[in-house]
């Protein structure tokens, strides 16, 4: 341990994270092994013990370590990421985030019409794919922009991110976040900036915060955020965009990945000056998560820099997957599958949060969404009340899994896709009596 605390110097807690990282990085650290005590490092180098904790926490977020309590913190090896859709066995799902498969279109018949094989060096992006682009998308964007095809909305944030970011800068993100973006920030060592949610969206404070501190980019889900269902607010979209304007180096993307059958409008935070932005729209919660494209609409430099790394020579998204989305979006039978998708949605997620609230359980706002955040009122962690949820029945997921900052007041978040009525009620009864077991109890303390 001496000489493992004599190998990590700095001055700041970014340059301990570098030293650490260094470490990792040759090998000089390995899985498993233990980083010094804060105490014993601050005292070595003559540094606030705070400072050492910051230090630890970046690499935690990073996913470069894990604090175990009296485990002490613990160098990880490959990166163990949470993800959605881990169906619980016999329990009712509510916690996988994913569509009501009756809502998504049968892509039985998508290539009935013929598919003309690809070769290397082809158009990157199927033209009629690209037309659909020009008369759906383009009008939300209003200025010049190019269109590429990535692998989801996940893939197209990596490379994005990648594109213009090094390891260790520091990326703007709603806090609570979504799942993939945590596991995005990780794998590209990059640091989270958390920027807190409200009721209308991603908050001006705390993105102005993120910025001055030196974020060099924002993701941002303008409407239906998942975990927490909030969309954006013209006046926050307002706010958002005066502030980013400041900072005209900053990348900002956004993931609006519910765009089809959400019940709000796109509000956009990108400035209109800015020069490094991208609008980012998947397909797979509206027409199956097996469906790995993204529309990513994005200024000509950021375009060039994503076709680089998504080239008719190498890694193009699959032209069969292209024709059937284009099959599908082009069928007018999806139109009407959407309004009704859209319709049963905002019903299921309006009706539990309705349930929730006359059992005194209040859930803020009005979400959007495939899912529900709902505040708790106990103390403590919300992980028993998930475990005691599950006794019932129920599978859920606990707010922290979400959640990047520190201070957030105990939370589940609910997938809403596809309960019925009597569901909900069922589950809102159950977590009341839950609730209350702990208030009386204290065991939630």
């Amino acid at each position: 341990m001496i000489d493992l605390i004599d190998r990590i110097y700095g001055a700041s807690a970014d340059e301990v994270v570098s030293s650490v990282r260094a470490l990792v990085d040759t090998g000089a650290l390995s899985a498993g092994e233990s980083l010094p005590p804060i105490r014993d490092l601050a005292g070595r180098l003559g540094l606030n013990r705070n400072t050492v904790a910051a230090a630890y926490a970046q690499l935690a977020a990073a996913g470069v370590v894990q604090s175990r309590r009296r485990g002490g913190t613990v160098v990880l090896g490959v990166p163990v990421l949470d993800g959605e859709g881990r169906t619980p066995v016999g329990l009712v799902d509510l916690s996988s985030g994913n569509p009501d498969p009756s809502l998504l279109p049968d892509l039985t018949g998508a290539l009935a019409g013929g598919y003309t094989p690809r070769l290397y060096g082809g158009a990157s992006v199927d033209a009629d794919l690209a037309r659909w682009a020009r008369e759906h998308l383009a009008p939300d964007v209003d200025r010049e922009h190019r269109v590429v095809l990535a692998h989801g909305a996940v893939d197209a944030v990596e490379r994005l991110l990648a594109a213009h970011l090094t390891r260790g800068d520091h990326v703007a993100v709603e806090d609570p976040c979504f799942l993939s973006s945590i596991g995005t920030l990780r794998l590209g060592g990059y640091r989270g900036a958390p920027v807190p949610v409200d009721d209308e969206g991603m908050s001006v404070a705390g993105l102005r915060d993120a910025l001055t501190s030196g974020a060099r980019a924002v993701v941002c889900t303008p409407r239906a955020h998942n975990p927490t269902g909030v969309s954006l607010t013209p006046r926050r979209a307002a706010a958002l965009r005066d502030v980013l304007a400041e900072h005209p180096d900053v990348l900002v993307v956004e993931d609006d990945h519910f765009s089809a059958v959400s019940t709000r409008p796109y509000l956009r935070i990108t400035p209109r000056g800015a020069p490094r932005w991208a609008l980012v729209r998947s397909v797979s919660k509206f027409l199956g998560p097996d469906l790995r494209v993204a529309f990513v609409l994005a200024d000509a430099t950021t375009a060039a820099r994503l076709e680089t790394r998504l080239s008719s020579s190498t890694t193009w998204v699959s032209h069969v997957l292209q024709r059937v989305v284009a099959h599908v979006l082009a069928d007018p039978g999806t139109d009407v599958l959407l309004d009704r998708a859209r319709a049963t949605y905002a019903r299921r997620s309006e009706r539990l949060a309705a349930a929730l609230t006359e059992r005194g359980i209040p859930v803020p706002g009005r979400g959007d969404g495939l899912n529900l955040w709902v505040p708790l009122p106990v103390q403590g962690s919300a992980r028993r009340v998930v475990d005691d949820l599950a006794d019932r029945g129920w599978a859920v997921r606990a707010g922290d899994d979400f959640t990047l900052g520190t201070g957030h007041a105990p939370a589940i978040r609910v997938t809403t896709s596809t309960p019925d009525a009597r569901q909900a009620v069922a589950l809102a009864t159950d977590l009341a009596a839950i609730v209350r077991h702990h208030d009386t109890s204290g065991a939630g303390s």
